[in-house]
């Protein structure tokens, strides 16, 4: 986690920008990253010329020999006038141009990037700030990150509000990404489930950086993001590159239009898609609606996942609770579908809480494996009570914390065969699901223990309720006896 002392100065940092007139978060953050960038690049570049002087390697570098005072070692010692109009007419115009193909990682983020710091002196004190943050470590580069993205959430603009980071980190547990998987999330936003499966496999499986082969595949073909808003895509694709993926595949895309053509495609989907939208079925492919002919974008995205994994590839997303229960024909269709024609794994019913303060949505995270051919014979339900936070808009950290519990079971059916309907975990047969309309909300299923309250005797409550009289009119009386 990022430390104190770094906190510190991110706030500060975060307060220059704030009480220069740029209040949106995602404006900040933006603006930070390409600071970020800028001084990067430098670091990169004086890295290549330590080790050409090293090896005797002749090394060409980014900035030409006639541009070197574009680089941050050079402008950040200039006065502020001139230190703002080397930044915003020279060095943003030339990290834009670089690598001219479209395809780039550099062009995803900074194709249509705008300098937004109104003045030099606020630029000096942003370039002061920033210069002081040791960005050598990938561990702090993304926990500065992950700390400047939790800003989005506490503000609660934009109308974005990311998944929280410790949901992320056991839809990913529970996943347990390997080195070959194809990882997409079509609605990624800042890519926190991408960032989450790439830790997860440097965690677990930190040798695939010794094989060339999957250290290749791991920077530039394991992960993919879309989203339609660009601003979350040049914060997203940087969130990966700080966390030490090369070349992410983060693209501008509107994954439910017919230009998304991606089929059979991906071994492992994450995703938390957008609920409550309502989209003209002009605008959405043939081959979806006719899956679920809906224009709500969560059903949609059910059938976009079936689409675009790969036989036998697996996906992990939210829903909100409606998906489970909804009766329309619609709802049912696509419940029957990850049913009867695929394997669906489990349900985890998540408490309304989970993304206070900016939605109070009941949600649940629904697990299967595209098949083609059916194969859903047991689906295990959690009832998740707790996520290790209060479930109020504060969300402090408290005690109780079900997470541990439902990574420690999924996957072990045997076990979970022994567990009755009272408990928060427990195996629904297919043919019950079937009976019950494909519902899947977990209370559908769960049984309720009541336990018998015993009551005094009326007639004893009656005596003790007659005692409690008569000692408040003696107290009564002796009080005016007392006043006279």
């Amino acid at each position: 986690m990022i430390t104190g002392e770094l906190r510190q100065k991110v706030d500060r940092i975060w307060e220059t920008f704030w009480t220069g007139g740029i209040t949106n978060p995602l404006s900040v953050i933006e603006q930070f990253t390409y600071m970020l960038f800028i001084k990067g690049l430098d670091e990169a570049e004086i890295r290549k010329e330590n080790e050409s002087m090293l090896l005797s390697v002749p090394f060409t570098g980014l900035f030409p020999s006639d541009k070197q005072y574009l680089r941050w070692n050079h402008f950040k010692n200039l006065d502020p006038q001139r230190m703002y109009d080397v930044v915003s007419n020279e060095v943003f115009p030339f990290i834009k141009s670089l690598h001219g193909d479209k395809d780039s990682a550099y062009a995803k983020y900074m194709g249509d990037a705008i300098f937004m710091i109104p003045t030099p002196n606020m630029l000096v004190r942003i370039v002061e700030g920033i210069d002081t943050i040791d960005m050598k470590d990938r561990d702090t580069k993304g926990d500065l990150y992950e700390y400047l993205l939790s800003k989005v959430a506490t503000a609660g603009t934009n109308g974005q509000f990311r998944t929280p980071r410790h949901i992320i980190e056991m839809m990913v547990a529970l996943m347990k990404p390997t080195p070959e998987d194809i990882i997409c999330d079509p609605a990624a936003g800042s890519a926190g489930f991408l960032v989450a499966a790439g830790e997860y496999l440097r965690d677990h499986h930190a040798d695939l950086f010794l094989i060339q082969a999957l250290k290749e595949h791991f920077n530039n073909n394991m992960f993919y993001g879309f989203d339609m808003d660009r601003t979350m895509l040049r914060i997203g694709a940087m969130n990966m590159l700080l966390h030490g993926v090369d070349n992410p595949n983060i693209e501008y895309r509107d994954s439910l239009n017919e230009n998304n053509t991606d089929k059979d495609k991906y071994t492992l989907i994450l995703a938390n898609p957008p609920f409550k939208g309502s989209l003209d079925t002009d605008a959405v492919a043939a081959d979806l609606l006719r899956v679920t002919r809906t224009k709500k974008t969560e059903l949609l995205f059910l059938a976009l996942f079936l689409r675009m994994l790969k036989v036998g590839g697996r996906c992990a997303s939210i829903v909100p609770d409606g998906v489970l229960f909804g009766n329309s024909t619609a709802h049912k269709d696509i419940r029957k579908e990850i049913v009867e024609n695929h394997k669906l794994e489990a349900i985890i019913s998540m408490p309304s809480g989970v993304f206070k303060p900016y939605a109070g949505v009941s949600t649940a995270i629904m697990i299967f494996t595209k098949t083609g051919a059916g194969g859903t014979d047991d689906v295990w339900f959690y009832d998740m009570k707790a996520d290790g936070y209060s479930l109020d808009d504060k969300r402090n950290p408290i005690e109780a914390n079900d997470i541990p519990d439902i990574v420690e079971r999924f996957g072990k059916w045997e076990a979970e065969k022994e567990r009755k309907r009272t408990e928060k975990s427990f195996l629904v047969p297919v043919d019950e699901i079937r009976s019950n309309a494909y519902d899947l909300s977990i209370n559908r299923y769960k049984a309720t223990e009541y336990e018998e309250v015993k009551y005094e005797d009326p007639k004893a409550i009656l005596a003790s309720v007659k005692q409690l009289e008569e000692e408040i009119v003696e107290g009564l009386e002796e009080l005016e006896a007392l006043l006279g």
